[in-house]
């Protein structure tokens, strides 16, 4: 009965052997993960830095926890730059390799194709069942269409009882990754027939801590779903920063108190939705566009999809227009955070970046500081802002300090580390205490109405 199907019924052992082509932010960690479930993993990059640390027993990437899980599972893991050394000493192998958008804002399978055609043509010399598990972000119609093909052509088996094919997303943040692998929400699996399923499904209930709802479905309904569960994240968000902005204008409006408010009925939920500024990262911006361009493609107008991006991207100007209510361009300013988010060194889609380049082309002196982002930062800044080694050096002498991510670093700014001067901050986080910088600093948090009684401006319609 295919419901009572296990590993050792069909490769002779209690567990699959996995393997993990890409070793970068998410395969690293996943390869981890596995191995200290009691999987044997063997990890494959084309990037020797990253095959060698991992042989090593070093993290290949910077993600917190990642290092533990490597020490803990070393016994069972390992790297090769070798696919097909990979795909003959496993049995399940995970793709997780970058899919980037291209010019019409899809993205593109070509690391993954490349992928799939090294792994078909390994699966040549080797007899048995395998099962492909395609873990990379695609545009739906991918899975069933040229990955198939690739598959099929490359390995010249077709999907049936010697070939299974998967595709299976991951829901998971840079600075969590582990933390996310481990506690799923739920498991989206397309598949492309019950055997792969099934096995697939049995892997995770060995390797995570919880008990999830499995969603399993056909393969694009499951490309699908991941990236709609994306844009409605983002949707979420870009709705609260629209409160935020109606509350910047109403006196007495407090944009928190009425988020928590309407989270409380569970048809919304407290979940992305708290006012603050925009979403960042090398996930949410790129989905919310591919779901647009998929709607054009497909003749359907995503105006949801379009919308959320626009007022995603007016944030950035509104934190300007706050610190241009205050000060002009003669005035010096401290950007604490260039990180798309805490717990993590990844810029990618910064709004922090965005607005330290707003305000040095806008003639200010900018300062930035991050705890772990600074080099990348930089890397997009370069001489247009002054790196600061510490946040007590980055708010000494400016005249406005704003909070563009919550490190929790940021919480310790005090009324010593600014000199005990009037100092304008610029908290849409709200993770600075006002009793800590003391009565001289005006601290402004976007998404309540200025108690100065100076109105916010009017914000112009920024182009997609």
């Amino acid at each position: 009965m295919m419901s009572a199907l296990r590993a050792g019924q069909v490769w002779g052992r209690d567990k699959p052997r996995l393997s993990v082509i890409g070793l970068g932010k998410l395969g690293s960690p996943m390869a981890a993960v596995f191995a200290t479930k009691g999987f044997e993993v063997v990890g494959v990059d084309l990037n020797r830095h990253f095959v060698d640390a991992l042989n090593e027993g070093r993290a290949p990437v910077d993600e917190p926890q990642l290092q533990r899980y490597i020490d803990s599972g070393r016994a069972r893991l390992r790297a090769t730059v070798d696919m097909a050394d990979a795909i003959l000493a496993t049995d399940i192998t995970f793709i997780i390799v970058p899919t980037p958008s291209n010019s019409l804002g899809l993205f593109s399978n070509r690391f993954v194709i490349n992928a799939v055609r090294s792994i078909g043509e390994a699966l040549r010399q080797k007899d048995g069942y395998h099962i492909v598990v395609v873990t990379s972000t695609v545009m739906p119609g991918s899975t069933g269409g040229e990955i198939r093909a690739a598959l099929e052509a490359a390995s010249g088996r077709q999907l049936g009882p010697e070939l299974g094919l998967c595709y299976n997303p991951e829901f998971i943040a840079l600075g969590t990754v582990v933390r996310d692998m481990l506690y799923p929400d739920f498991l989206l699996i397309g598949e492309s027939d019950e055997k792969a399923g099934i096995l697939l499904c049995d892997v995770y209930r060995d390797s995570i801590n919880v008990t999830p709802v499995y969603r399993r479905m056909n393969f694009v309904n499951a490309e699908l779903s991941k990236i709609s569960v994306n844009t409605f994240v983002t949707t979420k968000i870009s709705y609260a920063n629209m409160l935020g902005e109606l509350c910047d204008r109403l006196p007495g409006a407090d944009a928190n108190v009425v988020t928590e408010a309407i989270g409380s009925d569970s048809r919304i939920g407290m979940k992305y939705i708290r006012p603050a500024i925009g979403y960042g990262g090398p996930c949410f911006p790129r989905d919310n566009k591919a779901f647009a361009a998929l709607g054009r493609k497909l003749g359907v107008v995503c105006d949801l999809a379009e919308a959320t991006d626009k007022v995603n991207y007016r944030q950035v100007q509104r934190v300007l227009d706050v610190i241009g209510l205050f000060h002009d361009s003669t005035a010096e300013v401290a950007v604490l955070g260039l990180s798309y988010k805490p717990a993590t060194p990844v810029v990618e889609e910064s709004q922090g970046v965005a607005v330290s380049l707003g305000l040095a082309d806008a003639g200010y002196s900018v300062t930035v500081f991050d705890p772990q982002a600074l080099a990348a930062g930089l890397a997009v800044l370069g001489d247009k802002v002054i790196p600061a080694e510490s946040l007590a050096a980055a708010v000494a002498t400016v005249d406005v300090v704003v909070v563009m991510t919550p490190w929790s670093d940021f919480a310790a700014l005090d009324a010593a580390m600014l000199g005990h001067r009037p100092v304008l901050v610029v908290d849409p986080w709200r993770i600075i205490d006002p009793a800590r910088i003391g009565p001289q600093a005006t601290l402004i948090n976007p998404g309540v109405a200025p108690r100065s009684g100076r109105r916010m401006p009017a914000v112009p319609q920024m182009a997609q």
